[in-house]
């Protein structure tokens, strides 16, 4: 619930301070870097008990003529799952390719929420491919190919000519693993407009 609340706060503060910001965004060709962080599910609860669930990701971003964007990166996440007292770690690297396009924004095109879809593909690798627990039992799974899609909605504000605030809420969808398929992430990012 904090969570909810801090990102209202963030986002009011962001449609207030965006009146005052006036440049041209989303110009064809522009091209941005963006590095991401969420949290990956239930995290909220687990951070103090399991260790912290989260992404981390970084990605080259480009505007189309039609105010969509391309999203081309790579992602880090890892992922706790309880086994009696001890946390055992989930991880996925993968690369992203996903097209985003605005659905609204404001008059001076200082914010914009977008809509998108991702494709994924990579490799997962549960409790770093050590396949004996402490205890003596044996994980099934060790690692894998995996690869998947992610739908995402995304609010990009502009806070300056070449900077830009990211919030981001993501459901992965991923095939081919078998330890878990589904995986929500919400998250704050920057991007930085290159040219």
């Amino acid at each position: 619930m904090r969570i909810r609340y801090i990102s209202i706060v963030i986002c009011t503060l962001l449609l207030l301070a965006a009146g005052k910001v006036s440049a041209q965004r989303y110009i064809p060709g522009q091209t941005g870097i963006q590095l991401t962080f969420s949290g990956v599910d239930d995290f909220g609860k687990n951070v103090r008990h399991l260790g912290g669930n989260f992404q981390i990701g970084l990605a080259l971003s480009r505007y189309n003529n039609n105010r969509s964007r391309w999203v081309f990166g790579t992602d880090y996440v890892k992922k706790h799952y309880r086994y009696k007292d001890a946390a055992v770690p989930k991880e996925h690297f993968t690369a992203e390719a996903g097209y985003l396009y605005p659905f609204l924004y404001d008059n001076g095109r200082n914010v914009f929420l977008s809509a998108g879809l991702s494709a994924l593909a990579g490799y997962e690798t549960v409790n770093r491919s050590e396949r004996m627990l402490y205890d003596g039992a044996t994980l099934l799974h060790g690692g894998r190919f995996i690869y998947g899609f992610s739908p995402m909605l995304e609010m990009e504000a502009f806070l300056s000519d070449r900077w830009a605030f990211l919030f981001n809420v993501r459901q992965r969808v991923f095939f081919g693993s078998s330890v878990g398929n589904f995986h929500t992430l919400v998250g704050i990012g920057i991007k930085y407009i290159i040219d």
